[in-house]
């Protein structure tokens, strides 16, 4: 089993296999346009722009259960993250992240990558390195810049040349 197993919603509604990231380093972050962490946004599109070319894709899945930091729609987050940090990358519908109602993808995630506080997620900007086998090869902390895992992204980038 991998990400490539997994569906998700894009912000139109619409079911995206997760397979169609097969062959590319992918960064899944739980994101909200309300939390303290919000500008990483900024990072995240710098680390896009970056590595895109050699096959870096940063996914942003909004949520809204950490102190309903995640009010808006699916459009009004699009447009969040579009005016406010020029967000290209894809920002997918919302989901929840923890719990029994946890989206199937990071049911999966947080069972593969446990934390020193236990498998769930504990607060928004979690972020997940996966490899081009669609393994996940890291997990990140809200507190970690993502300028803070160049290096490992930089490596994975190195290791499928």
């Amino acid at each position: 089993m991998n990400i490539y197993d997994f569906s998700v919603s894009t912000a139109d509604g619409k079911q995206q296999s997760m397979a169609e990231y097969k062959d590319k380093i992918v960064l899944i972050v739980n994101t909200a346009s309300k939390c303290g962490f919000t500008s990483q946004y900024e990072e995240l599109q710098e680390l896009y722009e970056t590595y895109r070319q050699k096959g870096l894709i940063v996914l942003a899945f909004p949520c809204n259960q950490f102190m309903k930091q995640e009010p808006g729609s699916n459009l009004e987050i699009q447009q969040f993250c579009s005016l406010n940090y020029g967000v290209s990358f894809p920002v997918f519908g919302k989901v929840n992240v923890r719990g029994k109602d946890a989206h199937p993808l990071f049911q999966y995630l947080t069972e593969q990558t446990p934390s020193l506080l236990g498998n769930g997620i504990k607060w928004n900007f979690t972020k997940f390195l996966v490899d081009r086998k669609g393994l996940i090869r890291n997990r990140y902390a809200p507190i970690t810049s993502p300028q803070k895992i160049v290096g490992d992204i930089e490596n994975l980038l190195k290791e499928s040349q």
